[in-house]
């Protein structure tokens, strides 16, 4: 019960977390060579290396050149014209954190040319990248639910396939004491007609033994 109560606490603790309304914030990291303005937000069940290749998925959509750089992902002359227009922009995200934490920080930031994406100086564009952050926040910490799901899923499969392979093992118990009962009142039939033929046979044989003393009388007899 113990054991129980305390899964069930943790899942509790665990769905609040994710309960949790995904928030982006400006702040300065150190991110693109530098400390620089950046986005940040926090990543839910989400591990740092899944949340870069998430994250180096889902800039896809923007072109640019993914790669490694500086312990996080660079995205090199991407473009997303409602940020810059026709001009290309640089972009790196990096995850904070470390495997097997409940919560993650996740820092993107936009380089500009020359400057680095921020709400002081480029108000629109900066709700505009907010967005974009927050959509792939929201999808990273969906996908590692979904994830979390499939898993648990399957184990509660496993555990349903175990009760019935349970109630089936019960049933042919079950079947097996109906074919023991039936063979032991069998037997126990047997047994008695075995019993009254053996009562039988003792009188025919005790019959069959005068016969057979009257007959070697009658050869003893025989001079």
């Amino acid at each position: 019960m113990k054991k129980i109560f305390t899964l069930a606490l943790a899942v509790s603790i665990g769905i609040s977390a994710y309960a949790q309304k995904i928030k982006v914030k400006e702040g300065k990291e150190t991110i693109g060579g530098g400390s620089n303005n950046s986005l940040v937000v926090t990543l839910y069940g989400v591990s740092p290396s899944d949340a870069e290749e998430s994250f180096r998925s889902f800039m896809k959509q923007y072109d640019g050149k993914r790669s490694s750089k500086d312990g996080g992902i660079f995205i090199d002359n991407a473009t997303i014209k409602s940020i810059s227009g026709n001009n290309t922009i640089d972009i790196y995200g990096k995850a904070i954190g470390k495997k097997g934490d409940a919560e993650i920080t996740f820092v993107v930031a936009f380089d500009l040319g020359g400057a680095f994406l921020n709400s002081a100086e480029h108000k629109d564009q900066f709700k505009i990248a907010e967005d974009i952050v927050k959509e792939f926040a929201v999808k990273a910490t969906k996908e590692a639910i979904e994830a979390e799901l499939k898993t648990a899923q399957k184990a509660q499969e496993k555990l349903e396939d175990d009760q019935k392979s349970l109630v089936k093992d019960k049933q042919n118990l079950e079947g097996d004491i109906i074919d023991y009962r039936t063979k032991i009142t069998k037997a126990e039939n047997d047994i008695s007609k075995n019993k009254s033929e053996q009562e039988k046979k003792k009188s025919e044989i005790e019959a069959q033994k005068k016969v057979v003393e009257t007959i070697n009388s009658k050869l003893k007899a025989v001079e």
